[in-house]
């Protein structure tokens, strides 16, 4: 606080008119203003009652916008200047599928991971695929988990009662195709075996249909399966070294054999 000299400065700097520095009574954090001087020319102004100081409350922080947009926000940005093609739009989309028309089953695919995630990627992966060959799909179908467990010892002798245990659990999930052309069925899963995920295996069963008169048509195919096969069938039953062509009838009347029949 000020002494009583400072005082006296004060009252004396308003009778005589002179400068007299004031002090500051701001804390040293904030910036003082600058304080007017008193001069002989200017007159003396009554001295102003210090005004409160202000007490600033701070503002609530508005949310921020998220740094990463959603998808469909991403999308509906571009939709609105350009236009992305349907299959660029489709990877973010639920997979598209065909309907079946009669509903009968020609394939089952069955794939199998230890990873979740690569089993439905994979499974994603195929559902897509078998809408651009045209073929309807159905699926994936989760089924039963295979689950393996051992038990190995440790140590031997008097330390085998410690023993540790493993677990393995195999995801299964099953894709059916319905109706398909024997042709696009082929041409797919050579295309998945190309193509094949780390960590997932494939299984497929393939059923081939055929007409009710499919007696006759392997009855027409005979003649040719014969004359492909005729070659490999003239040798049956016989030793691979015996070059010599004879028949049975050559063998009866030789006279090896004549001698072993007289005995």
């Amino acid at each position: 606080m000020f002494t009583n000299t400072t005082r006296s400065l004060l009252g004396a700097g308003k009778r005589l008119r002179v400068p007299v520095p004031i002090r500051s009574l701001s804390s040293p954090s904030q910036p003082s203003a600058p304080t007017p001087t008193a001069t002989q020319e200017t007159a003396p102004q009554p001295a102003a009652s210090p005004a409160p100081e202000s007490v600033s409350t701070p503002t609530p922080e508005q949310p921020s916008e998220p740094l990463v947009k959603e998808w469909s926000e991403r999308l509906g940005a571009l939709g609105k200047g350009t236009r992305l093609p349907r299959s660029v739009q489709a990877i973010y989309m639920r997979p598209l599928r065909r309907k079946a028309e009669y509903g009968l089953p020609v394939c089952d695919l069955q794939l199998r991971s230890y990873s979740v995630e690569n089993v439905e990627f994979f499974a994603d992966f195929a559902i897509r695929a078998a809408y651009y060959l045209n073929l309807p799909v159905s699926g994936p179908v989760p089924l039963p988990r295979i689950v393996e467990r051992w038990t190995v010892p440790r140590s031997n002798f008097v330390h085998k009662k410690s023993q540790e245990n493993f677990e393995r659990i195999t995801l299964r999930r099953l894709i059916q195709i319905k109706d398909g052309n024997p042709k696009a069925v082929q041409a797919w899963l050579a295309f998945l075996r190309k193509h094949a995920f780390y960590g997932v295996g494939m299984k497929a069963n393939v059923w081939e249909h055929d007409s009710l008169d499919v007696g006759k048509s392997m009855d027409e195919s005979l003649p040719e399966i014969e004359k492909a096969l005729g070659s490999h069938l003239a040798q049956f039953g016989q030793r691979k070294d015996n070059s010599v062509e004879s028949s049975i009838f050559d063998t009866l009347d030789s006279d090896r054999f004549a001698e072993r029949t007289s005995r």
